[in-house]
């Protein structure tokens, strides 16, 4: 069964990485649907098709009873509606109903064509891309938001409240965490205080 796709992720968004979960990934990702988090990218790439393919199938399942949606990390969707792509190509983008590509300056978010959003990364220095940068801070992912012709995701070494609400203040339609919860000893409590945060934040800005 399909969910219907919204035009573009917003709020907390999840992106996987089995290799940094404490639980089994599917579990952490109950969690933190739980917690509040209706967006999550498969990532998994090193995996052969077949396994991603049923992981996504199992995510699918849990995002589906609270209409969330999964978003998955490259240019098949593994039988679903939504993709995101790497800066690197494949350009055009894939027929898909939501495509999203990952940016990093203002030569990248020029590329934009056919995407229905943009990641910007990364906005502080991350663990699970050690030295990997420079990052922008708050001030660049503000110059760069105010650039994109279209939704920004921000994306790199969020982990608290504070750093969550700097992005949301900068203009970022949602926050993408990876570590944040991959990491949490309890994956729905840090959902829901970093979900919480964020949407206190954008509530505040209307």
């Amino acid at each position: 069964m399909r969910t219907e796709v919204a035009r573009c992720p917003s709020g907390l968004v999840l992106l996987t990485d089995r290799r940094l979960a404490r639980e089994a990934l599917v579990d952490v990702v109950a969690g933190a649907v739980g917690g509040g988090v209706r967006w999550v990218v498969l990532r998994e790439k090193d995996l052969p098709r077949a396994e991603r393919l049923a992981l996504a199938v199992e995510l699918r399942a849990i995002l589906a009873e609270v209409g969330g949606a999964l978003i998955v990390a490259g240019p098949d969707p593994l039988d679903g509606d939504a993709v995101h792509l790497p800066a690197a190509g494949p350009y055009p983008p894939p027929p898909v109903e939501l495509v999203g590509r990952s940016c990093h300056d203002v030569a990248e978010l020029a590329r934009l064509t056919t995407e229905h959003y943009a990641t910007l990364s990364p906005v502080h220095p991350t663990r699970t891309k050690p030295g990997y940068g420079p990052a922008l801070g708050p001030d660049g992912l503000r110059e760069l938001i105010a650039a994109s012709p279209m939704p920004v995701l921000a994306l790199g070494g969020i982990e608290t409240p504070d750093q969550v609400r700097a992005c949301v203040d900068a203009g970022a339609a949602g926050v993408a965490v990876l570590g944040a919860i991959m990491r949490a000893p309890d994956p729905r409590a840090a959902a829901t205080t970093l979900g919480r945060a964020f949407h206190r934040t954008d509530e505040g800005k209307q």
